[in-house]
């Protein structure tokens, strides 16, 4: 169990750091709104990657390749994050155009359901994810044996040091609070609007270019 454990810590320091969307709106959360707000998104985000897990385990991996292989997957997901980005990109234009405090507070306010789903939403429509988490098992689980109690504390200790290291990103972000004026946070929910804007674009192109992830396909090919 210890070098199980063992094993899974580096993963989750991993994982915490790899930049896509959800680093930076976790990072954005955190800066804008507090504490609990940043955390909360981050449970949602944790909520998809347990659903990844939890298909990656019981699904076979041609399951996982007909989804890989599918563009309209990637195209699908990356208009919805595309989406997002633009609708808030012109709603945070409008305010900052006419400086509304109003709208800001209503912005920056605390919904914490809202932000739940928004945390497992921006994960669960990167089917990337799906396919890391797929990697993941098909590479720990023979060394794990494929033992249900082993692959439980492994993926246990990778989401759990995951969500340690999260914690620390939310607290040194929230120091960053007492600079959020209307003006600031107009500002970085503007830059977070643009990056989720190139996200949803680099997403569609995997779609349009599947070609791009040769390395998933040579992994999958070498196990059938």
């Amino acid at each position: 169990m210890l070098q199980d454990i063992l094993s899974g810590i580096p993963l989750g320091i991993f994982l915490s750091f790899m930049i896509g969307p959800v680093f930076f709106v976790l990072l954005e959360t955190s800066a804008v709104k507090g504490f609990r707000a940043a955390f909360v998104f981050d449970l949602g985000v944790v909520t998809a990657d347990i659903l990844f897990i939890t298909l990656a385990y019981f699904s076979s991996y041609r399951l996982i390749l007909s989804i890989k292989n599918d563009p309209a997957i990637y195209i699908f997901g990356g208009i919805l994050m595309l989406t997002y980005g633009i609708i808030s990109f012109l709603k945070i234009k409008k305010a900052t155009k006419n400086l509304d405090e109003n709208l800001v507070i209503e912005i920056t306010k605390n919904n914490y359901l809202s932000l739940f789903f928004k945390g497992f939403l921006l994960n669960f429509i990167n089917v990337g994810v799906l396919l890391f988490w797929f990697l993941i098992l098909i590479t720990f689980g023979p060394k794990l044996e494929l033992e249900s109690s082993r692959m439980i504390v492994f993926f246990s200790t990778v989401i759990g040091t995951y969500l340690f290291v999260d914690t620390g990103k939310i607290i040194l972000a929230k120091q960053l609070k007492h600079k959020m004026t209307p003006n600031n946070i107009l500002k970085i929910k503007k830059i977070i609007s643009i990056l989720l804007v190139a996200f949803g674009l680099v997403l569609m192109f995997q779609g349009w270019f599947p070609s791009d992830q040769k390395l998933a396909k040579k992994v999958l090919e070498k196990i059938e």
